[in-house]
C-alpha cells in the first residue's frame, strides 16, 4: 500500500450529485489521502481498506448552512413557543447565564448529533459568545467533534437588545488569528451579523466593513417574521452593502424586489423551513427564490424546537413548496412538479457547500474533492427496494439508516455507531450543563419560572412594542 491511506467503498448505489457523473446503481468510490480519487462501476482490485457498500446508498455528506449549535443542550424546550417567546426565554434570557463550559457542551452535542445523522459540514451561527472564553470553548468543541465546520462569530447576548447600537465584538479578530490562520483546514471561520433588523443601519454598515476587513464571509438573518418587513435588504442596497460574500438566512417576508437584489449581488440564501413555519417567520421562500435563479441551501437553525437532522428538513422543504404550488390557480393541469426531490437533495449538499464557499471542496462525490461521504442502509424496511433512490433519500430516509460517515477521508462512524466515546461524552456534558444552567435561574428576576418538562411559557417579545 502507498504511504497515503486509501479507502475503497465497494459496489454501493452511488448518488454523486455531480452532473457529469450522475447516479450509478452499483459502483466503487476510491479515496486516497482524504480526497476522492475515482468513481466508477468497477475499479477492480485496489490496494486499500475496503468497505462493503452493497445494500447501501453512497452519497455526499450533507451540509447545514445555519445552526445555533450552542443551544443543543436545551433541545425541545421551545417546541410550543412563538418566535417572541424564543427571543425572551432563550436568547434574551437563558443565554446570559451560559458559562464557557455550557457553550462547549452545547457545541459538542450539536456537532456530534449532526455527524451522527450524516451532516458532515455545518455553519455554527454562534451568537452567544459573551466573552473570549466563550468563543474559545465554542471553537474547541467544533475541533473536538471531528466535523467540518465554519465557526461564524456572532457576538454575545448584549448585542441583541433590539434595535442594537452595539458594534460587533472585535474579539472576532483574535479568534480569526488564533484558530483560523489558514482557509485550508477542516474548520474555518465567518461572521454572523445581526443586520438591520436587529441593529441600526449604521452599526450594520460598520459590522460589514469589519467582516470584510478580516476577509470573512458573512451570514445574516433577514426576512424572518415582522422584523423582516422593514425592508432590510433594500436599506443595505442603498448603502452599497450587498455583496457575493453574504448569505441571507430565512428571507420569508422579504419583498420580491429584495430577493432580486440578493440575486443581482451574487449573494446566497439559507432557509430553515421547519423553524420558519413553526415560529411564524412566514412561508418558506423556496419557490420565490428559485424563480429568481437563487438555489437556496438548507439549515436546521435551532434544536430548541425542531430536530437536528437534515432528512426532516428536506421533507418539510419539499412538502411545503408542493403545497404552495398546488393551491395556485390551474395547479391541477400542471404537467410536472416545479420542485423535485433532486433539487432538495442538492440544497442539502451541493448548494449548501457553495453557500459556505466550500463548493470546490465538498458537496458532491467528484474526483478531486475531499471525501465527505455518507452511507445509508438501503436493505431495510424503510428503503427497500430502491425504485427511486434520490426520492427515497428525501422522503423516506432518517438518521437511523446512517451506517457510515466519512469526513475528509476519515471514518468517524461505521456499523451505525460513532467511533470512540464521543457520543457518550457529549451526552454526559450536555446533561450536566442543562442541570446547572436551570439551577442558576433560581431567584433570577425574569427567569424564576424557567423549568424543563414542557410547562414553561416565557412572556414573549412583542414586535409592535419595539
Amino acid at each position: 500500500m502507498s504511504g497515503e491511506q486509501r479507502l475503497l467503498l465497494r459496489q454501493g448505489t452511488v448518488i454523486t450529485m455531480d452532473e457529469g457523473l450522475g447516479d450509478l446503481s452499483a459502483a466503487d468510490v476510491l479515496v486516497t489521502g482524504g480526497v476522492i480519487e475515482a468513481v466508477a462501476p468497477d475499479l477492480g482490485e485496489v490496494d486499500a481498506e475496503v468497505i462493503d457498500a452493497r445494500g447501501m446508498i453512497v452519497m455526499p455528506g450533507m451540509v447545514d448552512t445555519h445552526r445555533h449549535t450552542w443551544q443543543a443542550a436545551l433541545r425541545g424546550i421551545a417546541a410550543d413557543w412563538t418566535l417572541g417567546q424564543y427571543m425572551t426565554g432563550l436568547h434574551l434570557g437563558l443565554s446570559g447565564l451560559f458559562t464557557p463550559q455550557d457553550t462547549y457542551a452545547g457545541n459538542l452535542l450539536g456537532a456530534v448529533e449532526a455527524l451522527d445523522s450524516g451532516i458532515t459540514t455545518l455553519l455554527d451561527w454562534s451568537h452567544n459568545v459573551n466573552s473570549a472564553a466563550h468563543s474559545d470553548a465554542a471553537v474547541q468543541a467544533l475541533f473536538d467533534s471531528g466535523i467540518r465546520a465554519v465557526f461564524a462569530h456572532g457576538g454575545g447576548a448584549d448585542m441583541y437588545q433590539v434595535p442594537s447600537t452595539v458594534e460587533h465584538d472585535r474579539d472576532a479578530r483574535r479568534v480569526r488569528e488564533r484558530y483560523f490562520s489558514s482557509d485550508d483546514q477542516l474548520c474555518t471561520t465567518a461572521m454572523a451579523l445581526r443586520g438591520p433588523q436587529f441593529a441600526t443601519l449604521d452599526v450594520t454598515e460598520r459590522d460589514l466593513r469589519f467582516a470584510r476587513e478580516l476577509a470573512l464571509p458573512v451570514s445574516m438573518h433577514v426576512g424572518d417574521g415582522e422584523w423582516g418587513r422593514s425592508r432590510p435588504v433594500t436599506r443595505m442596497r442603498k448603502r452599497g452593502l450587498l455583496g457575493p460574500d453574504t448569505t441571507y438566512v430565512h428571507c420569508n417576508t422579504l419583498a420580491d424586489d429584495e430577493l432580486r437584489d440578493i440575486a443581482d449581488s451574487g449573494g446566497s440564501v439559507s432557509i430553515a423551513p421547519d423553524i420558519e413555519m413553526q415560529m411564524g417567520h412566514g412561508w418558506p421562500a423556496t419557490g420565490r427564490l428559485m424563480r429568481l435563479g437563487i438555489r437556496p441551501s438548507l439549515s436546521i437553525d435551532t434544536c430548541v424546537s425542531n430536530s437536528g437532522h437534515m432528512f426532516g428538513t428536506m421533507q418539510i422543504c419539499l412538502a411545503t413548496q408542493r403545497a404552495l404550488d398546488n393551491q395556485e390557480p390551474g395547479a391541477s393541469d400542471r404537467p410536472a412538479v416545479s420542485l423535485g426531490s433532486r433539487d432538495v437533495l442538492s440544497f442539502a449538499t451541493v448548494d449548501g457547500a457553495k453557500a459556505l464557499g466550500l463548493g470546490h471542496k465538498v458537496g458532491s462525490l467528484t474526483p478531486g474533492k475531499q471525501a465527505d461521504i455518507v452511507l445509508l442502509r438501503a436493505d431495510t424496511l424503510a428503503l427497500s427496494p430502491l425504485n427511486n433512490p434520490v426520492g427515497q433519500i428525501v422522503y423516506s430516509a432518517h438518521p437511523g439508516l446512517v451506517d457510515t460517515v466519512v469526513v475528509a477521508g476519515r471514518v468517524v462512524k461505521s456499523g451505525g455507531r460513532l467511533h470512540g466515546d464521543l457520543a457518550d461524552r457529549a451526552i454526559r456534558l450536555a446533561r450536566a450543563s442543562r442541570d446547572e444552567l436551570f439551577a442558576r435561574t433560581q431567584g433570577h428576576e425574569t427567569l424564576a419560572d424557567a423549568l424543563t418538562g414542557g410547562g414553561w411559557q416565557p412572556k414573549p417579545l412583542i414586535t409592535s412594542e419595539l
